[in-house]
């Protein structure tokens, strides 16, 4: 890299890798309320790029056309909201019938865990003491007004970060991708990093709309079953469960104990089970079928490294890392030179065979 010097010795070299790595990821952890809305924007303008393109090609000034692909952006957010909220405040209505649904069911299986007594009071405490005397206390699983407040500027603050750094990336990215070129490589590297970072951009892009073609699917086939089974609101359901679905492993979790909970507000008996069995198996086809046959086509990536870059940015930033962590890697194993144009894993040559040796020789005398 142009203007930086690491060390001569290998092992010195990689311990300041190391080092540099470890400190950034704890800048990124610490100061996660910045950077985290600051990365997806990041990532939401390499998704939407290919739309600004596509709107620059039909003769739309480039500030417009960001401005339009934002403005897109934000209306899709808002109407998930519009159509969440009535289900959010159904939930909470329902959240007595739901505590006491819970003790009926704890109640029935008391003879299976009658010798767990630490279970016992843990479940007790957790619902018993509060189911007798919540009224009077005035706290519930309702969340503090006070702290809803307080909460509300970071929030807003949060969104505006998203917004302007998803409106100027999507504005200058062209010359962001020069700047970095420039100053990471020399003269004769510059056009290589830049086309890989058109290599990303269309390869996280092509990720995105395949995995929003799947989850659309997803949450059409789950309304579709839970109209069959006659749960309410099976539109809202099917929206959530395809946009919890962008975050893998915990996406889905919520969207199973959001329909245990519908179940328990909804049916008697063994029917409670049923809507989140319903998604339960839709899921692993998806996951274990569909994905595969489908991404595996333009990226393929080690399961491994998925789940390792996972687990890191859910630890770092929670549901927003969840979103990111997949465009990341992709971005960073493309960067890496891991990935051909197609998403392939490069195939590296193997190493050229040692020339025979020719045999000495023999004196004559």
């Amino acid at each position: 890299m142009a203007g930086l010097k690491f060390p001569a010795d290998p092992v010195l070299r990689l311990a300041v890798i190391i080092i540099a790595v470890i400190m950034c990821f704890g800048v990124l952890k610490l100061a996660g309320d910045i950077f985290a809305p600051m990365v997806l924007g990041l990532v939401t303008g390499v998704i939407l790029a290919p739309i600004t393109d596509l709107l620059e090609r039909w003769r739309i000034p480039a500030g417009m056309a960001s401005a339009i692909v934002l403005a897109l952006g934000i209306s899709a957010v808002a109407v998930v909201v519009v159509l969440l909220e009535p289900l959010m405040w159904r939930v909470i209505d329902e959240l007595p019938d739901i505590k006491w649904e819970l003790r009926a069911i704890i109640e029935e299986f008391r003879g299976v865990i009658r010798g767990l007594d630490a279970v016992n009071e843990e479940v007790g405490q957790a619902l018993g003491a509060e189911a007798n005397n919540g009224e009077g206390n005035g706290k519930g699983p309702i969340p503090d007004p006070t702290a809803t407040l307080l909460l509300a500027p970071l929030v807003l603050a949060q969104v505006l970060i998203f917004a302007g750094t998803l409106f100027f990336f999507l504005l200058t990215r062209r010359g962001i991708y020069v700047w970095i070129s420039t100053w990471v490589g020399d003269r004769r590297d510059t056009i290589i990093i830049k086309q890989r970072f058109t290599t990303a951009e269309r390869l996280v892009a092509r990720y995105f709309l395949t995995i929003s073609i799947i989850n659309a699917g997803l949450g059409a086939c789950l309304g579709a079953l839970l109209v069959v089974i006659g749960l309410p609101g099976p539109l809202i359901w099917g929206v959530v469960a395809a946009a919890l679905n962008f975050i893998l492993y915990l996406g889905p979790i919520m969207v199973i104990g959001g329909l245990l909970l519908a179940g328990l507000i909804a049916f008697e008996g063994l029917m409670v089970f049923a809507p989140a069995a319903i998604f339960l198996c839709l899921n692993m086809i998806e996951s274990q079928f569909v994905t595969p046959a489908m991404v595996g086509k333009h990226i393929s990536v080690n399961p491994l490294l998925i789940f390792a870059s996972l687990v890191v940015w859910l630890w770092m930033w929670g549901p927003i890392g969840g979103i990111v962590a997949i465009p990341v890697l992709v971005i960073v194993l493309v960067m890496l030179d891991i990935f051909d144009s197609q998403g392939r894993a490069r195939k590296r040559p193997p190493p050229p065979e040692p020339e025979p040796t020719p045999a000495p020789e023999a004196s004559t005398t």
